[in-house]
């Protein structure tokens, strides 16, 4: 499979470097902070566009770029219990408490800017 890109605006491009590789097992790829960073987990690259970065540029009707929103990746773990807990003894913060559907069980993780990393664990495992 190709790389997969994606394209987060966070408010401090540091802070999600750390959040990432900390919590969520991505490597740096490119750091060029305070502007931009991006970070790789498999085959997933997570592009981190902070304030001075061009992805975070007016558009020209005057509309910002901004962190959060509903929009997210999906990260698949084999035991979703256990990652919200370790995460949450980290102090992370969730929008939700794990839901479990047809295809399985998930949950909401918010990164440093309100971005949203849902966490999800298919059925049957």
């Amino acid at each position: 499979m190709a790389q997969v890109s994606i394209r987060y605006i966070v408010d401090d491009v540091a802070a999600s470097i750390a959040f990432y590789e900390t919590h969520l097992g991505f490597a740096i790829e490119r750091d060029a902070r305070p502007a931009f960073a991006s970070v790789t987990r498999g085959d997933l690259r997570l592009l981190l566009s902070g304030p001075g970065s061009s992805g975070a540029r007016a558009m020209p009707d005057g509309r910002r770029p901004v962190p959060g929103g509903w929009n997210r990746i999906l990260l698949t773990v084999p035991d979703l219990k256990e990652e919200v807990a370790r995460l949450k003894s980290a102090g992370l913060v969730f929008r939700n408490d794990i839901i479990t559907g047809v295809g399985g069980s998930q949950t909401l993780l918010e990164d440093p800017s309100g971005n949203v990393i849902e966490l999800f664990q298919p059925a049957g495992h």
